[in-house]
């Protein structure tokens, strides 16, 4: 199987998206915490009802990405209830497994994606998302924190902010909850064919909002597969938007790729970039950011990668839609020549 391109981030599977996915091009989709019946886990028949749905468009259902946070909050916390929780997760990766659906995107963020704007002026105008850890520092208490968490999350209450100089959840504490997790959830895996993907730390800092961050540098992917051992459940849902953000920038995405590639541990890819990097960094178009697209698609090949590239954040152009459409385009149009071109190499 080749690099090949999905649609996603996005939690409603509507025959508009559907209809795009095919007219652009793409072979398959991709759906962030889809909006589903239950409230601890999912069923089965709704999850084989989004798979149809994608087959019907001539399209294939990739993965989904993210259950809601509440489903696992209190294991990535390692608070009363978390094996309840992890066995209602087994129960959606079981049930993920019979539709049909092969990869699980997760992360280990339990106050989630933080942004300190979301429309800062990108290129001709174009409203992108941004971080600042210095508006972060500057915030007076819990309440003004939890503006910086994105909208449309839903349960923003079983996210964790604490009020400065409280007490906060140590890494080693994270580190205890992702290894108790983890060695849960994977044989369960394994047994249903699933690959539950690993999503980088967003924005890649320490420590947000008095929680511990473990994903917010190279080490922290390799100690998590040490934990994993060998198996074939543990791969990585690369964002390379969150490599960027990482101190090093560019850097970080080439020894990610050039690490977890040749190992086959990439699942799939977020093909996204920013402008600078953690204290402060704002998402850009592809092609003007901190790495080179068409190195990565080389480096990519070269580790013999063979998942699916998705568009992820795109910056939102004028007269765009909520779900950023035209920024979408781009993405996809500009991810599909960076493959032609990829395709065309070995024989230039």
């Amino acid at each position: 199987m080749t690099i090949r391109i999905a649609v996603g981030q996005f939690n409603e599977l509507t025959e508009e998206k559907l209809r795009f996915a095919a007219q652009i091009g793409a072979s398959g989709i991709q759906m962030n915490t889809p909006r589903l019946p239950g409230e601890t886990h999912w069923e089965e028949a709704d999850l084989a009802d989004l798979v149809a749905r994608a087959r019907a468009h001539g399209l294939t259902f990739e993965a989904i990405e993210n259950v809601p946070v509440h489903f696992y909050d209190k294991a990535m916390l390692g608070l009363p209830g978390r094996d309840e929780q992890i066995e209602n997760y087994c129960t959606t990766i079981r049930n993920i497994g019979r539709a049909g659906i092969p990869v699980l995107g997760y992360h280990f963020m339990p106050n989630s994606v933080w942004r300190t704007e979301t429309m800062a002026p990108g290129r001709g105008g174009a409203g992108c998302t941004a971080f600042d850890q210095a508006i972060v520092d500057a915030a007076p208490d819990a309440a003004a924190l939890r503006a910086f968490l994105p909208y449309g999350l839903g349960k923003q209450e079983a996210m964790p902010i604490y009020d400065p100089g409280e007490p906060v959840v140590t890494e080693e504490q994270m580190w205890d909850n992702y290894a108790y997790f983890i060695r849960a959830v994977l044989p369960v895996a394994e047994e249903a064919g699933v690959t539950l993907a690993l999503h980088p730390d967003d924005p890649p800092v320490p420590v947000l909002g008095g929680v511990a961050r473990l994903f917010w540098r190279p080490e922290g992917f390799i100690k998590a597969r040490e934990i994993a051992g060998d198996s074939p459940a543990w791969k990585l849902d690369l964002c390379l938007g969150c490599c960027s953000e990482m101190p090093g920038g560019a850097e970080n995405v080439r020894r990610m790729i050039r690490h977890f590639g040749p190992l086959g541990r990439i699942a799939y890819i977020h093909f996204r970039d920013v402008v600078g990097t953690v204290p402060n960094f704002r998402e850009c178009f592809l092609g003007e950011g901190n790495y080179d697209p068409a190195e990565v698609i080389m480096l990519l090949n070269e580790a013999g990668f063979d998942g699916f590239l998705l568009d992820d954040h795109v910056p939102h152009m004028d007269d765009d839609t909520a779900w950023n459409h035209r920024g979408r385009a781009h993405a996809v149009g500009y991810m599909q020549g960076l493959l032609q071109m990829a395709r065309l190499a070995p024989a230039a």
